[in-house]
């Protein structure tokens, strides 16, 4: 892969490039914030009820996988930083229409990001205040839609703060957990980890039980990528995905293998406080006062960041594929501040209405984010074909790049192809399979169809290319 030079972001009022807005102590927040979610505070309990303490096992595999996963985009993100991130070197390497496919994927998976989140936090505040959750979602949109509306400064901002708190609240938590493990915990119920064996053994449901809380723990890791996607728009591109990409085994070592340990070895695992969350259990256990009020303001601070990220990433593919000639052009219009508010405005009017189809059709919603369940894998899968394409292509990469090229990519190949042979098997998993499959058909059938009508050409800078920090290219070779 060559490495091109990053062109420069046109400056303010231009309407046709973002801006480099973000300093680089908010992108390095992004990237830590990017994999700390509600999925960590919450919903790694439905992990553990499933897999048991042999969850570390499923949470072990899926870090590994986002590591080699991150590894590899690294490697194409910092030879050339582009908005459009995965879903343009898909372009470049594989052909237009993996580009085109890939990029409407992940927009539509943050789109329903979105009022999943939005809901999520309507419920915490609405139970808080007694007032219709409906509200407290729909108001967390509009005040989160509004500041990305103004200046990319205002998201990296607020995301800066979120993942700040995020942060403080994981570090208390590994530090009350290893205090109440070895005992040192005044009024704590529980200490040591005879719970990682006791109550069935470390993997009381077999085998199988450990790939189910893998499916559950690989989707917890998404966002992972942001990252790569946000630092386009600050002033060291390259220097800020690197920094990321480098960090990404000891964040996700901490923060999510760390927390899980400390539940599985204090919560037994078919307890039945795990329903109200995993981390809630394990704080109740300790005797920690307000424990339920804690978690609450913590998830709603997780969920708004998430929400806030959705917003940021999805208008940014918007942009990235209007620029290259796959969405309305309108997408990529900016306003003077640098912000593509077409592409805000239209993402979060979708996500808007598929809040309003969650109380009015709760079975098209229902339907709606199933057809985002594999996604994650989808993207995932993405980036390590267009890495192996790439290096086959263009030659080595000059500072990031890949561990034991080709061994390892095609290994990482191989292991999503099979966790997607195991969703199509478990079935708790085939509905979300097969509605993403049929998505990604129509969508690889409608790229397959425009790549034919422009004869197979590349996107290209003037209309059809790259955003603020990007450079189109042939793949060389």
């Amino acid at each position: 892969m060559h490495d091109q030079p990053t062109a420069p972001a046109a400056p303010e009022g231009s309407g046709s490039a973002l801006t480099q807005g973000l300093k680089g102590r908010q992108i390095t927040m992004i990237s830590i914030g990017g994999v700390i979610g509600a999925g960590l505070f919450v919903g790694s309990s439905t992990a553990v009820a499933a897999a048991g303490p042999a969850v570390l096992v499923s949470f072990l595999l899926a870090a590994l996988l986002v590591v080699l996963v991150m590894q590899m985009l690294g490697e194409m993100a910092v030879a050339q930083p582009d908005t459009g991130s995965f879903s343009t070197y898909a372009d470049r390497a594989l052909g237009r229409w993996a580009g085109f496919s890939i990029g409407w994927l992940y927009w539509w998976f943050y789109i329903l990001v979105i009022p999943i989140e939005a809901i999520a936090a309507g419920e915490v505040i609405g139970a808080l205040t007694s007032i219709p959750s409906w509200i407290p979602a729909l108001a967390m949109i509009a005040v989160l839609a509004g500041s990305n509306l103004l200046a990319v400064r205002n998201y990296g901002e607020f995301e800066y703060w979120f993942a700040l708190l995020k942060v403080v609240a994981i570090v208390a938590f590994l530090v009350l957990g290893a205090l109440a493990i070895f005992g040192l915990l005044p009024g704590s119920d529980t200490h040591g980890i005879s719970n990682l064996w006791e109550n069935g053994g470390f993997a009381p449901k077999g085998t199988m039980a450990i790939v189910a809380g893998l499916l559950t723990a690989m989707f917890s890791f998404q966002g992972s990528e942001i990252v790569t996607i946000a630092a386009a728009e600050s002033e060291e591109p390259r220097k800020n995905i690197k920094k990321a990409v480098r960090a990404v085994v000891w964040r996700l070592g901490l923060f999510y293998l760390g927390s899980i340990f400390v539940v599985v070895a204090l919560v037994p695992w078919n307890a039945d406080g795990l329903a109200d969350g995993s981390y809630q259990a394990a704080l109740d256990l300790m005797n920690i006062p307000g424990a339920g009020l804690i978690m609450d303001v913590v998830l709603v601070v997780a969920v708004s960041s998430c929400l806030n990220s959705a917003i940021y990433t999805a208008s940014r593919m918007a942009f990235s594929l209007a620029r290259r000639g796959d969405a309305p052009a309108a997408f990529a219009a900016t306003s003077r501040a640098g912000v593509p508010r077409n592409a805000v405005l239209a993402s979060t009017v979708i996500g808007v209405a598929a809040v309003v189809a969650n109380y009015l059709l709760p079975s098209v919603f229902t339907y709606l984010i199933a057809s985002s369940g594999a996604i994650a894998l989808m993207m995932y899968l993405v980036i390590a074909l267009t890495q192996y394409a790439t290096r086959r292509k263009g030659g080595e990469p000059a500072e990031v790049r890949m561990w034991g090229f080709p061994y390892l990519t095609l290994a990482t190949i191989a292991f999503i192809a099979g966790v997607l042979v195991l969703m199509a098997v478990l079935p708790g998993h085939r509905l979300e399979l097969w509605l993403t499959l049929g998505l990604a058909a129509v969508l690889v059938a409608v790229g397959l169809v425009r790549q034919r009508r422009l004869g197979g050409r590349p996107a290209t800078p003037d209309g059809q290319g790259a955003g603020a920090g990007e450079r189109a290219a042939t793949p060389a070779g």
